[in-house]
């Protein structure tokens, strides 16, 4: 299996490393590629201070930084730029013009926030375990209307548009396993997978008629990197429905630190082998605007 990473985050954002100890490590564990997705700023636009988004002011030293590694780098690991970009119903997201006029290689749309029910302003749910009982109050603990409230998100940005990659799709179980708010197994949450798959089959559809970003879907292992859950982004029950539609996997770690580059790619690989799946995408880098993605054969 061909190692890369594109979901890697550095100091810039909540990474704890900067880009040059990034590539030492992708390089001495024999990886391809790696590609940096600081996530975008977003202050600017929702007013919104976090510890985790990289600041408005840090966006121009990012890309130079990011630009000067795949120099220094050529001929022995391919560095590529990209941002992981939130999705904020209305206020910001992937497809947004600034966004979309960066130098970038890639987009990495996430949704990280939902709009609270209560008062209508964005909250985050990617949230730390003991945090997250605070989140289910803003559903009164109603499990089902936040998954659907996630769902709802998700899908808005995949019809928006703008994203090269769809990262994790089900973030929102992240922390469910140890508080069971809702279960996967119920027939409501199958619908809501299904819905969502069948909205990433009608995007990517649409992009390749008018010429717009084509998205794929990670296989995040992050959630299993960190012991948050037993299973990658998406679950193996989507993974199944993405396989039935004919939608790439494009395999990543979403690191936070060196160590987490390649963490469970053989157990993904695995999993997703037994949803349907024979091949993923590797990231070839951008020609005339179009993202180009070569299949790799599990068997290669």
């Amino acid at each position: 299996m061909t190692l890369s990473c594109l979901h890697t985050h550095t100091i810039f954002c909540d990474g704890k490393t900067d880009v040059e100890t990034m590539c030492e490590a992708a390089y001495a564990k024999g990886f391809a590629l790696i590609g940096f997705s600081s996530h975008a700023p977003i202050t600017k636009k929702t007013g919104m201070t976090t510890v985790w988004h990289m600041k408005d002011e840090k966006l121009d030293e990012y890309i130079g930084t990011v630009t000067a590694a795949r120099k220094r780098w050529k001929g022995k690991l391919t560095v590529f730029l990209g941002l992981e970009v939130d999705y904020i119903k209305g206020f910001c997201g992937p497809a947004d013009r600034d966004i979309q006029e960066l130098p970038l290689d890639y987009i990495i749309g996430s949704t990280h926030y939902v709009v609270s029910p209560k008062d209508g302003a964005p909250f985050n749910i990617d949230t730390w375990p003991e945090d997250f009982c605070e989140v289910m109050d803003f559903f009164n603990n109603d499990g089902k209307a936040f998954c659907e409230a996630y769902f709802d998100a998700f899908n808005s940005m995949v019809s928006a548009g703008g994203s090269d990659i769809l990262g994790h799709l089900d973030l929102l179980k992240k922390n469910n396993s140890r508080h069971n708010f809702f279960s996967p197994e119920e027939i409501w949450y199958g619908e809501n997978l299904v819905n969502t798959a069948d909205k990433i089959a009608a995007a990517r559809s649409d992009a390749e008629k008018n010429g717009r970003r084509v998205p794929v879907v990670e296989l995040n292992t992050n959630c299993m990197i960190r012991g948050y859950h037993p299973e990658p982004y998406p679950s193996p029950a989507m993974m199944s429905l993405l396989a039935e539609r004919n939608i790439p996997l494009v395999m990543n770690a979403d690191a936070h630190n060196p160590d987490h580059l390649g963490g469970y790619y053989e157990t993904g690989r695995k999993l997703a082998m037994q949803a349907g799946y024979s091949s993923m995408v590797i990231f070839e880098g951008r020609e005339n605007g179009k993202a180009l993605w070569r299949t790799r054969n599990f068997g290669d």
